[in-house]
């Protein structure tokens, strides 16, 4: 993967006006600085409304998670720094095989594969 699209991605869907949200923001940026070669991403449900709006966002912090084209979690999670860095490792000590195995080892998470994947999101944004 090229440095702009490194093998993970962590994205956090928030909002300014979210109290939890700004409380979080500070310990998220800090796990970036511990796993760099994950890309982080910060993005305002409302500002970046147009590429979330589908996205159904209803809980702060929501977080998603990929390896590369693999969803491989997507819903609200604890405001806990260490329960973000826990899921992280745990997802990186997953070969690509199991990552692909995970990503669809449920309905809820096969169809997070086309409804949440932010990369095809992000991609399409672009073009």
């Amino acid at each position: 993967m090229t440095p702009d699209q490194p093998e993970f991605l962590v994205a956090c869907l928030c909002a300014a006006w979210c109290g939890t949200c700004r409380d979080y923001a500070a310990g998220f940026h800090a796990l970036a600085e511990r796993f760099p070669d994950t890309r982080f991403l910060w993005l305002d449900v409302e500002d970046e409304a147009d590429l979330l709006d589908d996205y159904e966002v209803d809980n702060f912090p929501t977080l998603l998670i990929q390896r590369h084209d693999a969803v491989l979690f997507f819903g609200p999670m604890l405001p806990h720094h260490d329960l973000l860095q826990r899921t992280i490792e745990s997802f990186h000590a997953q070969s690509p095989d199991e990552s692909r195995r995970y990503a669809t080892s449920s309905p809820e998470r096969s169809a997070w594969q086309t409804e949440r994947n932010l990369r095809r999101t992000l991609a399409g944004q672009n073009n």
